[in-house]
């Protein structure tokens, strides 16, 4: 069985707009679901997560320019939803789109599965250090730090894109709908599920509430694939590989890295916070919880040669 966890970014680059944006978007997706489909005629099961960084972003950005034009003229606005129920809106909406072109390839490509996109609800904890120092980033470049709300957290996570607000991204502790998940497999469904991280939860006398956060993913799926007892973790990502001195003149790709180097790369500052730092700490978790899983690194199209070993990045022990 093999988990594959898509960006965010790949599906809404948020550096660009218009055609541009939905062009490059449609070739990633294209490739992406080429993927799903070689992984189900290589024998796998498959459970595809997402990212939702950009498109929540926006959506949060739509509720509170509406808030405040509502509060103007009105004492009584309702306030926000939050950002929870904005990654359950975001689960629904790119659930919907990439399931619908997936159904679409499998149906071209002669496969019989079924594609079922599962609402999922991830528990952190309140207590959490993340809600004080917000890393992850949301909705689109920012061009005018100006008019920035004073409330906004803002972060350059990315040295290619520009600022963006960041908002507070805890470490998932469980998945609570971990059980639909396996018995959507065990049905020989194709499962969509942890969208956007998965919806924010905290445990609470009484049960559990949405909480103000979006869970990094990459972190995500690498609990996914832990619990799931997967064979293969595909992080896909814009990069080819993990790299040594990205963006540098002696930048240099690694086609295997040990979990120990791995660990010295990310104490040394090799891989930031908010952006490669993530995806090599969910790798490394991974890999350390279940040594004979498959964790590798890869651009969308390209896995089924990362799985021989021929492209992307494979985590060793």
């Amino acid at each position: 069985m093999a988990v594959y966890a898509v960006g965010g970014n790949a599906l809404s680059n948020p550096s660009l707009t218009g055609g541009a944006a939905k062009s490059a978007a449609d070739n990633v997706m294209f490739s992406v679901l080429e993927d799903v489909v070689d992984l189900l005629e290589a024998g796998l099961r498959v459970v595809l997560t997402h990212g939702n960084g950009p498109q929540v972003g926006e959506m949060l950005l739509m509720e509170e320019a509406l808030y405040d034009r509502r509060a103007v003229s009105n004492d009584d606005a309702p306030m926000p939803e939050g950002l929870d129920h904005w990654v359950a809106a975001t689960q629904g909406t790119l659930g919907h789109d990439i399931a619908t072109r997936l159904d679409n390839t499998l149906r071209r490509r002669g496969r019989h599965e079924q594609v079922a996109t599962l609402l999922t609800r991830v528990e952190v904890s309140s207590l959490d250090p993340a809600f004080s120092q917000p890393t992850k980033p949301i909705g689109p470049v920012i061009d005018d730090l100006d008019a920035v709300p004073k409330s906004w957290s803002i972060g350059v996570t990315n040295r290619d894109t520009g600022p963006r607000r960041v908002v507070a991204s805890p470490m998932p502790i469980s998945i609570i709908d971990s059980d639909a998940i396996e018995a959507l497999l065990s049905a020989g469904a194709v499962v969509l599920c942890g969208g956007g991280g998965g919806i924010p939860v905290v445990a609470e006398k009484g049960g559990i509430k949405g909480v103000e956060a979006v869970i990094d993913k990459d972190r995500v799926s690498s609990l996914l694939a832990t619990s799931l007892k997967a064979d293969y973790l595909f992080i896909s990502t814009a990069v080819d590989s993990i790299m040594l001195n990205f963006g540098e003149d002696d930048e240099s790709k690694i086609p295997q890295l040990s979990v120990e180097n791995a660990k010295r790369h990310l104490a040394d500052g090799q891989f930031p916070v908010g952006s490669m730092g993530p995806k090599v700490e969910a790798m490394l978790f991974a890999k350390e919880s279940r040594p004979g899983m498959k964790v590798i690194l890869c651009k969308p199209g390209d896995a089924i040669g990362a799985m021989r070993g021929e492209l992307g990045t494979n985590i060793i022990s």
